[in-house]
C-alpha cells in the first residue's frame, strides 16, 4: 500500500484545517451548552454562534441576521427554493434554472413539480456558461425564482453571476446562487454579485461536515422546511449545532485570509495538471479555458471509461474524481457533460482533478507520471 494518499478530490471534500478543529473543541468539551438556555453555559453557546453569523456576514458584506446556519449546501438549496416558492405561490409558479446545477437544485425543483410548479431549464455553451440574455428571455410574470450555481462542481466553470443578478434585480425576480463550489475561493459579496440567497457549505472551505450556510436577503420570505423550535429566527428548527457552526465560520474566515498565498500555488498545480494531461493523446479539457475555479481540472480520455482510471489510481494512492455518479453498480454518465454536448460514450471518459492546500508539486508530477501508463493499459484492453 502507498505511505501518503496523493488528494485531488477537494472539489468532493476537504481535510479539517487544524485551526479550524482547535476552535471547534471547546464546543465538544468544556463549552456544552445549549444555546437555548438561559444560565451562563447557553448563553456562551449563543454568544459563539452570534460571532459566527458576525464573521460569516462581514465576508458576505451583509448583515448577520441575513445568515442562517443550516446543516449543509443541500438543505441550503432546499431551504431557498422550497422555502421561496412556497411563500411566492399565490404570485406565480414559474421557476428558472439551469440544466448544470448540482442534484440539490435539479431535485428539488422537480420535488417541486408535483405540486403544480414549472421550471425552465436553461441550457449552456459548450463551456458550462449560461446566457445573461436567455436568462432575461425565460422570465415572465409567473416567475417567482431564478437558481444559478456560482462555479460548477463538476467542470469547474464560473458563471457570470452578477450580470444575471442585474437582470433579475431589473425584473424584480428573487436570485438565488448555490456557490458551495465557490465558497473559499472566489469572492462572496452579495451586494456585488446582485443576489438574493446564496448557498454554502463549510466542508468544501476546510471547515466540518454537516453545516452549511444560507444567505436570505432582509425582506426575501421563506416557509421553514423544518419545524420544531424558533431556532435561526424561527427559519430552521433545532438545537443548534454550536462546535459545526463555529468551525464552519473559522474556516469560511480563514479560507479568504489565506487566498493571497494559497490561490496562486494551487492555480499553478492546476495549470501544470491541465499541461501535462493534455499532453496525452484523446484527452480533452473540459469547462470553460479561463473562467473556471482555480483548483479545477476536468478531462475526457477517448475510449477508456473514468471509473476504471479512478480504481487504477487508488491502487497507487492516488485519489480523483469521474465526476459522474454511481446508480446500481453502473455509471450513469454526468448530466453535466451531456448538458455540454458531449455524447454518452465520451461523458464515460470523464476525470475530475482538484488539487489544495496541501498538495505539492511533486504529487502533481507524481500523478503525471502514472496516468499514461494507465491510460495506455486501459485502451490496451480494448483493443
Amino acid at each position: 500500500m502507498p505511505e501518503r494518499t496523493i488528494y485531488l478530490d477537494h472539489a468532493a471534500t476537504t481535510p479539517l484545517d487544524r485551526r479550524v478543529l482547535d476552535a471547534m473543541i471547546p464546543y465538544f468539551t468544556t463549552e456544552y451548552g445549549n444555546a437555548s438556555s438561559i444560565y451562563t453555559l447557553g448563553r456562551h453557546a449563543m454568544q459563539a454562534i452570534d460571532g459566527a453569523r458576525e464573521q460569516v456576514a462581514e465576508i458576505l458584506n451583509c448583515r448577520p441576521t441575513e445568515i442562517i446556519f443550516t446543516g449543509g449546501g443541500s438543505e441550503s438549496d432546499n431551504l431557498a427554493l422550497k422555502g421561496l416558492a412556497f411563500v411566492a405561490q399565490k404570485k406565480g409558479n414559474h421557476i428558472i434554472t439551469t440544466s448544470i446545477e448540482h442534484h440539490a437544485v435539479l431535485h428539488t425543483c422537480h420535488y417541486l413539480e408535483r405540486f403544480g410548479f414549472k421550471t425552465t431549464y436553461l441550457p449552456v455553451d459548450h463551456f458550462g456558461r449560461v446566457d445573461p440574455d436567455e436568462v432575461a428571455r425565460a422570465i415572465s410574470d409567473e416567475t417567482i425564482l431564478v437558481s444559478v450555481m456560482y462555479a460548477n462542481n463538476e467542470v469547474g466553470t464560473i458563471e457570470p453571476i452578477a450580470e444575471i443578478g442585474r437582470v433579475c434585480r431589473a425584473r424584480k425576480v428573487p436570485f438565488h446562487v448555490d456557490a458551495v463550489q465557490a465558497g473559499g475561493s472566489l469572492p462572496l459579496d452579495v451586494a456585488a454579485l446582485n443576489v438574493d440567497l446564496l448557498s454554502l457549505s463549510a466542508h468544501k472551505f476546510y471547515g466540518p461536515k454537516g453545516v452549511g450556510m444560507l444567505y436570505a436577503r432582509q425582506g426575501v420570505r421563506l416557509l421553514p422546511q423544518l419545524q420544531g423550535g424558533s431556532q435561526e429566527r424561527g427559519k430552521r428548527a433545532g438545537t443548534e449545532n454550536v462546535a459545526g457552526i463555529v468551525g464552519a465560520a473559522t474556516a469560511l474566515r480563514l479560507a479568504y485570509e489565506d487566498l493571497p498565498e494559497t490561490q496562486p500555488r494551487i492555480r499553478a498545480l492546476r495549470d501544470r495538471l491541465i499541461s501535462g494531461v493534455l499532453s496525452i493523446p484523446g484527452s480533452q479539457l473540459t469547462g470553460h479555458p479561463t473562467e473556471r475555479l482555480p483548483n479545477s481540472a476536468s478531462f475526457l480520455f477517448e475510449g477508456i471509461e473514468g471509473e476504471s482510471i479512478l480504481l487504477n489510481l487508488d491502487l497507487l494512492g492516488i485519489a480523483a474524481s469521474a465526476g459522474s455518479a454511481c446508480t446500481s453498480g453502473s455509471a450513469e454518465p454526468s448530466h453535466v457533460l451531456l448538458a455540454l454536448g458531449f455524447s454518452t460514450e465520451q461523458a464515460r471518459g470523464s476525470l475530475r482533478l482538484t488539487p489544495g492546500k496541501a498538495t505539492t508539486e511533486q504529487d502533481v508530477e507524481t500523478f503525471l507520471a502514472a496516468l499514461p501508463g494507465i491510460v495506455e493499459k486501459l485502451r490496451g484492453y480494448r483493443v
